[in-house]
């Protein structure tokens, strides 16, 4: 009965996208929903874009195994990232009228900063796809039965098909209904183990020492990682074109930011029940996690009854089919509208439109062997924020509140960013890789301002004539 009701769930995913691809016109409905998104429809989509495969299975197991300061990165950092894009990204970007987070680089850096944007973002989509669909295939492969390659293979087309079909409008659509089975589910699990502990007094007089304590240790390393495990998403989420394409897909400026904040608050909310969840589990059924993802999967299905699973993994397969769905897209938008439109300008919409699409398979394929060949799913996540924090974040931030900064800078930052971050994560380096990609980003944008006005020193001013 719970393989038929999360395969019956799948199958309804595809209809509404079939249904939602009536609605598709012009690359900018496919794209932006048309730009047309109420309230209720924009925050529920911003709010499903990360709520997936970490927040349920790998944030639980960080917050068994390492207390609060082990999920400072997701729920926290990404709470924070919406509400930054919120108060200081989201009017701004729709105000430009732009399809694509790099178009925003041409505009302010130009053409050759556009293409550079854009290959540096795709790549950094892939190891946080393969993490939906590597945590999709897991909850397939404990309900189904089947391998783990198959479920993969099976869950990666069902989101293909719907996403093609209806785009930003069937993601938007989707986004709700799964949110609302996201809530529901983990409520209704919370509350049944909130009664089997017997409250939150067990809990905390079970946790070991400093196990909610939300600062770390007062020494210089402690804080560098700290800090860290706030920007990775952060700062790191914010110029990414999922997050981009929901802020222009709301219908005017003030839904726009009014969707993010909420969804902000949301996230931070609803991402504590798997928190609480995990952590009952651990207290209830201790020794029996010995896949780390699984601890709340498997406690369900071992120790609920059937209701109970078919609510729980309906809310578990929504998130990541949300998640997925919106990642899979982000990239392919930005491989028609920047990369081949660099090289052909003339491309028509139609055109445009079918390079995306051939674009979503394509980018899966990739996701699909990356998804098969690693296991862990919070490292995959990690990987995916880090890459466009420190090649990014700098240009996108100078760029809206920084006049001076130029076209080299932004290059040059772009460059300086990723390969220090490489380096260091090559060498190992004691604090974190991201915290000299980063600041190397910033020095590169600085250099790019004092290279051009060493420039404009050396070179004469022509007379008048």
């Amino acid at each position: 009965m719970l393989a038929f009701s999360i395969l019956a769930y799948l199958l309804a995913n595809l209809g509404i996208g079939l249904w939602a691809s009536r609605r598709i016109s012009s690359t900018q409905d496919f794209v932006l929903a048309g730009r047309r998104l109420p309230l209720v429809l924009a925050a529920s989509a911003t709010f499903a874009t990360w709520f997936g495969s970490e927040t349920i299975m790998g944030a639980p197991t960080e917050f068994v195994e390492h207390g609060v300061l082990g999920v400072i990165e997701d729920p926290f950092g990404a709470s924070l990232c919406l509400l930054l894009v919120g108060l200081f990204f989201a009017r701004r970007f729709y105000q430009m009228n732009i399809i694509t987070f790099c178009d925003f680089f041409r505009i302010r850096y130009g053409r050759y900063a556009e293409l550079l944007s854009a290959i540096l973002i795709i790549p950094s989509y892939f190891s946080w796809i393969a993490a939906q669909l590597l945590a999709m295939g897991i909850v397939l492969q404990v309900v189904l039965g089947w391998s783990l390659l198959t479920c993969i293979l099976a869950s990666s087309f069902v989101v293909i098909l719907y996403t093609i079909w209806g785009g930003m409008w069937s993601i938007s659509i989707t986004d709700f209904v799964q949110t609302v089975m996201i809530i529901v589910g983990l409520v209704f699990v919370a509350v049944v183990l909130y009664g089997k502990v017997g409250g939150f007094t067990p809990l905390i007089d079970a946790a070991p020492k400093n196990f909610f304590r939300f600062y770390p240790e007062p020494s210089f390393k402690a804080y560098v990682e700290y800090f860290a495990a706030w920007i990775t998403i952060g700062l790191g989420s914010i110029p990414q074109q999922d997050v981009f394409q929901r802020v222009m897909s709301a219908k005017s400026a003030s839904v726009s930011v009014k969707s993010t904040l909420l969804s902000s608050l949301m996230y931070l909310t609803v991402a504590l029940l798997p928190l609480f969840i995990g952590l009952c589990g651990h207290y209830l059924y201790p020794g029996e996690e010995k896949d780390g993802q699984m601890i709340i999967p498997n406690m369900v299905l071992k120790h609920m009854g059937l209701p109970l699973q078919i609510v729980f993994f309906g809310a578990l397969v929504s998130a990541i089919l949300s998640t997925t769905s919106s990642a899979i897209m982000a990239p392919a938008v930005v491989l028609g509208e920047n990369i081949f439109k660099f090289f052909n300008p003339k491309l028509n919409d139609k055109e445009l439109l079918k390079i995306i699409r051939l674009g979503i398979i394509a980018i899966t394929a990739i996701c699909i062997f990356m998804a098969a060949t690693r296991e862990s799913i919070f490292d995959l996540v990690a990987e995916s924020s880090a890459f466009s924090l420190v090649s990014l974040f700098v240009p996108l931030a100078a760029g809206l509140y920084w006049k001076a900064t130029n076209a080299l800078g932004c290059i040059i930052s772009m460059l300086a960013g990723l390969v220090v971050w490489l380096i260091c994560v090559y060498i190992e380096t004691e604090y974190p890789p991201l915290v000299y990609g980063l600041i190397a980003s910033f020095l590169g944008m600085a250099a790019g301002l004092l290279g051009k006005k060493a420039t404009a020193l050396r070179t004469p001013e022509l007379p008048r004539t």
